[in-house]
């Protein structure tokens, strides 16, 4: 892995708790000489990410939406910024981008490129590893929801233990370098 695109908030009122989060991965990424892939704000999460990710002496490449591309939302240190026309360009290529992808905390945003992501590996368009950082809890009820989602037979087993998860950046970086793409799950997945 060369890069990985994290997805997380741009809310600047969110606890500090999830931004020392973003901090630390940020600084992971960083030393790991991992390129950061991300949505190019310099709000919240986003930059709080970005920004730690720069000091720490590591590359940031942003891809903005044009309409987003403002004094108030564009992060302006970036090594790269990309702008793109819709929103679903973006999403493209920051995927295009990306060696792997990780959820920080987050709201609608967050959880569309997650799910979006996640739905992609399902089908077979890629077989790049897919993580959250739970930081805090923050993602419990929602793994619970997917457990749920397996118990009820609309996931395999293989698509829902490849949704990586761990607390640590460090931790959930070594799980994402060590992941095995469920692939005879989407061939299964495919025909049934």
């Amino acid at each position: 892995m060369k890069s990985i695109c994290v997805y997380c908030g741009s809310a600047n009122q969110a606890s500090q708790e999830y931004f020392s989060a973003a901090h630390q991965m940020g600084e992971t990424l960083a030393r790991r000489g991992l390129t950061l892939v991300y949505g190019g704000g310099k709000t919240g999460l986003m930059g709080a990410l970005a920004g730690s990710v720069l000091d720490s002496g590591g590359e940031v490449i942003g891809v903005i939406v044009e309409s987003m591309n403002t004094p108030e939302l564009a992060h302006t240190r970036l090594t790269q910024l990309e702008m793109m026309a819709t929103i679903h360009q973006r999403k493209a290529r920051m995927y295009e981008l990306a060696d792997g992808y990780i959820a920080l905390p987050g709201g609608y945003g967050t959880l569309d490129e997650l799910f979006e992501t996640l739905t992609w590996a399902q089908i077979g368009e890629h077989c790049k590893p897919v993580g959250l950082l739970n930081v805090n809890g923050y993602y419990d009820s929602l793994l619970a929801m997917l457990d749920r989602a397996l118990e009820e037979k609309f996931l395999f087993p293989e698509h829902r233990r490849a949704l990586l998860c761990d607390s640590q950046p460090e931790e959930l970086l070594d799980a994402m370098i060590a992941f095995q793409p469920p692939l005879e799950a989407v061939k299964r997945w495919m025909r049934q």
